[in-house]
């Protein structure tokens, strides 16, 4: 109902126009010849008078077609610009010519000055026409600012700028009252936009802010880079204006730019590092027809893996999980975006051989990516034969299976805490790598293992938990003011691994340049503040102190791995460690048997094998106090507790 109204109304307008345009057409004529003879009707020969007469039926109808041809009645006229009056000076020269043509063929006389005058009346007419609406909201605008206006910077005097201006005068929505821009471009400043001034580059951010009482700030810089962005909302941040940006290129190339695009600064905008570039192609070209499994896939970084995978058309694929609400998430969202893929959606712990094993044995997928793990710090901490059970032999199980069944390529998603660790978690991990080592040595299957550190909005990270304080009135706990971390996005992570996964040759450790670490302290703050509140008055922060096994900093390398390049300037390859493999793998047997006897000696027993982990005092003097014992196994660990030696199958 409510598209046939419009509909309805479009056809009157359409209307209206042609009518309006007949009668500028029929006005022009006569004003043609009254310019003329000095705007004195009595000066106006009679013959030129009854020829015009005779001559405007014919003028209407051919201008009327021109005009329609010159898609001067299918134009919205409020977003008119340039082009659009480029075409109205067209229409109107393209009337003015057939008038000159039908008056000498019909042999109509008038004098030759009457064609210019014509061509001036019958412009200036259309445009009046044409652009009375943007006219009239331009000062009913100006007029309706009231005191609750928002004085509006925008920074980028350039098209992007030009664009944003351009959509917040002429909204009905937004009350915004723009009182100048900012530019680096020194050729730009004092000139005029519309009216509103250029009055410098960005030193004169804060200076401005001041001098017309600014508060929201708009950054119309699309084609900046990372970097860029991060120094502007730093200077931004100090004013307590609200701080919006305009989407990347794509849009504004693409023409989609609308004001319900311009969003928030996010803190993912003040990590001043360049997006990962990733080959694309090698990627899809990798994934293609291939069947695919992805473990832990319903988690933050596994789901973002199925997103991507699904995107670039597998054979088949296959998510496993053993929290079902995960699974049923990504299942009903890749159903919906992709409903012709071949997805497969399992239940199941990779700590369980026997469904690990039947997995492989049924489905036969080519490439493996392992992200099934424990991975908060403080929780494995106080569990650490479940970090073990789960990450450790978790990824031995997937990798023997992965080598008895003949995968292809076998991707283990790792992280910076597994470098010169300070927790189960991180040494756990650690293991992982080392598990992927020795298979790659013994198998046919390429295992290689991909290194990054934390990942913006997964679960558990910092961000989640900073919103939730922050929707809660704060505190904001911070563990400690000097504390480091390095941060990418999901998508990010996700497309480093399938990058590993396509160019990997085996036996490699992926390492992404994540540019410079972030203090979590200026994280929290900057949230705080882009949250629109300001630290020490609406919101506290809070210092709680390291949990047990954090770092104060994290790394992505030890020492004694060097860097290696690769084609992606963004990607790097950490050397392997060499360690006594066959040792090793004797030492996992016992681990295996200690784990499921829920030894309370387990992070001593993990330092033994792991020669970087630096166990905590406390905890080397806690375990040297306890006594291993033997407990008996629960049949809830029936189908998970096999003897390790029957799972070892490397070659």
């Amino acid at each position: 109902m409510n598209s046939l109204k419009k509909e309805k109304q479009s056809i009157i307008n359409k209307v209206l126009l042609l009518l309006v345009d007949g009668f500028s057409v029929a006005l022009c004529s006569f004003l043609g010849l009254l310019m003329r003879f000095d705007m004195n009707v009595a000066h106006i020969p009679a013959p030129y008078m009854r020829a015009v007469e005779r001559m405007i039926p014919a003028f209407i109808l051919v201008t009327l077609v021109i005009f329609w041809v010159a898609k001067l009645y299918h134009t919205l006229w409020r977003f008119a610009n340039s082009r659009e009056l480029i075409g109205i000076v067209a229409a109107a020269a393209a009337s003015t010519v057939f008038t000159i043509i039908y008056s000498y063929f019909t042999y109509n006389a008038v004098p030759r000055s009457f064609f210019p005058f014509y061509f001036i009346c019958l412009l200036a007419c259309v445009c009046i026409t044409r652009y009375s609406t943007t006219i009239f909201r331009t000062l009913a605008a100006s007029r309706n600012h009231g005191k609750h206006a928002r004085n509006t910077m925008i920074i980028g005097a350039g098209e992007a700028g030009n664009m944003v201006m351009k959509e917040l005068i002429m909204s009905d929505y937004l009350d915004a009252r723009i009182k100048c821009f900012i530019d680096d471009d020194v050729h730009k400043h004092n000139t005029y936009i519309h009216g509103v001034k250029v009055v410098g580059g960005r030193d004169k951010i804060l200076e401005s802010v001041e001098k017309y009482d600014i508060n929201e700030i708009i950054i119309a810089m699309p084609s900046i880079g990372k970097k860029t962005t991060k120094e502007l909302v730093d200077i931004c941040r100090d004013t307590d204006c609200e701080l919006k940006i305009l989407p990347g290129m794509y849009q504004f190339v693409t023409g989609d730019l609308d004001l319900s695009m311009i969003r928030n600064v996010q803190i993912e905008d003040l990590l001043g590092r360049e997006t990962v570039d990733v080959d694309v192609q090698s990627i899809m070209g990798y994934v293609s027809k291939k069947c695919v499994l992805v473990t832990g896939g319903g988690g933050s970084i596994g789901s973002e893996l199925c997103r991507q995978i699904a995107a670039n058309h597998p054979r088949r694929l296959i998510i496993l999980d053993i929290y079902e609400n995960n699974a049923y998430d990504i299942q009903q969202e890749l159903k919906q975006k992709y409903p012709y893929l071949d997805l497969i959606v399992l239940i199941g712990s990779v700590r369980n051989t026997n469904r690990v094993n039947s997995i492989f044995a049924q489905y036969h997928p080519d490439i493996v990516y392992h992200a099934a793990a424990h991975k908060h710090v403080p929780l494995m901490e106080d569990s650490p034969n479940e970090a073990i059970k789960n990450n450790v032999f978790g990824t031995y199980k997937v990798a023997a299976a992965a080598d008895r069944y003949g995968v292809s390529r076998f991707v283990l998603i790792s992280t910076d805490k597994a470098v010169n660790p300070t927790n189960i978690m991180g040494a756990s991990k650690r293991m992982c790598e080392m598990i992927v080592q020795a298979f790659n040595n013994r198998s046919n299957t390429d295992f290689v293992a991909v290194r990054f550190g934390n990942v913006l909005g997964s679960n558990g990270s910092v961000i989640p938990l900073f919103k939730k304080q922050i929707e809660a009135g704060g505190p904001v706990t911070v563990t400690h003011p000097d504390v480091v971390r390095y941060f990418m996005t999901i998508p990010e992570a996700v497309s480093l691994v399938l990058e590993a996964g396509a160019v990997a040759k085996g036996g490699e450790i992926f390492v992404l340049d994540m540019g410079d670490p972030v203090k979590i302290d200026d994280l929290a703050r900057n949230l705080i503040r882009l949250s629109g509140y300001t630290v020490g008055e609406d919101i506290e922060i809070e210092y709680t102190g390291l949990r047990p096994g954090e770092k104060l900093y994290e790394e992505l390398l030890m020492n004694e791995e060097g860097l290696q390049d690769t084609a992606n300037k963004m990607i790097h390859i950490g050397k392997p460690i060499d360690f006594d493999e066959d040792e090793f793998l004797q030492n996992l047997e016992k681990l295996y048997t200690y784990a499921y006897d829920e030894t309370e000696q387990m992070k001593t027993m993990v330092a033994k094998i792991v020669p970087t982990y630096h166990i905590r005092p406390e905890d080397k003097k806690r375990d040297a106090g306890k006594r291993h014992h033997m407990t008996p196994i629960g049949d809830s660990e029936v189908g998970q507790y096999e003897p390790f030696k029957q799972s070892i199958i490397l070659k």
